[in-house]
């Protein structure tokens, strides 16, 4: 199954477009969000694509400032425009990301990416980004496709757990 997973940001987001787990090479990174936008709206770009998620703002009882809020416009404008284009939908919470993949609510960036690392890199087991002539499966990826890759793998978890819970 293609999925694009966004984590979006109040005026660049990440992304990184996975065919199943794999992430599909040159469709990661981050845009500026108009520039996101455009071309989830545009076709053929990201043809093929099942399922866009999103990764939610989460309310922690804390005072947030007009950056969350600006990002939570965002969230709205990128799942309409994947709705328009017909594709499916779903938001997924930092809590649920960091209880998939390292099973601690406390778990960081760096933990997120370390988990990634162990259970999906094949041979560089510090970095799992490997050299130009020895790439390995997170080659060519940065902080912010790193964390749309964490939302990706989720969704696609949750629903290997809702199959085996059926």
């Amino acid at each position: 199954m293609k999925v694009l997973a966004i984590d979006p940001g109040t005026t660049e987001s990440g992304y990184c477009m996975l065919d199943g787990y794999k992430p599909v090479p040159a469709l990661f990174g981050k845009l500026p969000n108009d520039l996101l936008l455009q071309t989830i709206s545009t076709p053929p770009n990201y043809s093929g694509v099942e399922r866009v998620v999103i990764e939610m703002v989460e309310s922690y009882g804390n005072a947030v400032g007009q950056t969350v809020f600006e990002t939570c416009v965002w969230i709205g404008r990128f799942m309409e425009a994947a709705r328009q284009r017909g594709f499916n939908t779903d938001r997924i919470f930092r809590t649920e990301e960091k209880l998939m993949i390292c099973h601690s609510r406390k778990a960081k960036d760096t933990n997120i990416r370390t988990a990634l690392i162990d259970r999906f890199a094949d041979h560089d087991k510090e970095r799992g980004k490997g050299t130009k002539a020895n790439p390995d499966w997170f080659y060519g990826f940065a902080n912010d496709a790193w964390m749309a890759y964490a939302v990706g793998v989720t969704w696609l978890d949750k629903q290997q757990e809702e199959i085996i819970n059926r």
